[in-house]
């Protein structure tokens, strides 16, 4: 078996390998959350000069996003998008978007110069989105990588509007 730092690094290698391993192995699902974890806070540190959410509230906001991204995911790529041989539930997709969150320990380095760091965030945000829709269509059995763009798509539009639905209900304030 691979370890979480092997897989880590394959994640972030975009290795479909193992995205395929960790879609399969039902006892991952605390390495995911450990990864989502870990990318949360290197990037609540890369971005702190930047006005970034902080280390708690970084980690809440990914971990509240992570579940609804995957059930989200799950609902549009089963019922909506499917190919012929989609098959996948809610616990594959938290596996494998977690695994995705991999490149985001490298957010650490947005702290390294006031200059650097915009464009090294931006730069693991695109990577991040790139590992996503390889997890998304690792997970859904896709053919098609567009099909798991339109996914990732739709599913970032119904994302953003629960959690701006969230926020305004007063879910997401600080008390």
């Amino acid at each position: 078996m691979t370890s979480l730092s092997q897989r880590m690094i394959g994640a972030a290698k975009l290795d479909v390998h193992i995205y395929e391993e960790v879609e399969a192995d039902t006892n991952a699902t605390g390495q995911a959350l450990m990864v989502v974890v870990l990318s949360s806070i290197a990037l609540s540190i890369g971005t702190f000069n930047l006005g970034g959410p902080g280390l708690l509230a970084g980690t809440v906001q990914a971990l509240t996003s992570w579940c609804i991204w995957a059930f989200l995911v799950y609902l549009i790529g089963t019922n909506l998008l499917p190919e012929p041989n989609t098959r996948s539930d809610v616990p594959e997709l938290l596996r494998t978007l977690g695994f995705s969150a991999s490149p985001g320990l490298l957010g650490v380095l947005g702290l390294v110069h006031p200059m650097l760091g915009p464009p090294i965030i931006f730069t693991v945000h695109i990577w991040m989105l790139i590992a996503m829709v390889i997890a998304v269509r690792q997970a859904l059995d896709y053919e098609s990588t567009g099909r798991a763009i339109g996914v990732c798509l739709l599913g970032w539009f119904a994302r953003t509007a629960v959690l701006g639905i969230l926020i305004a209900s007063g879910c997401g304030r600080a008390t």
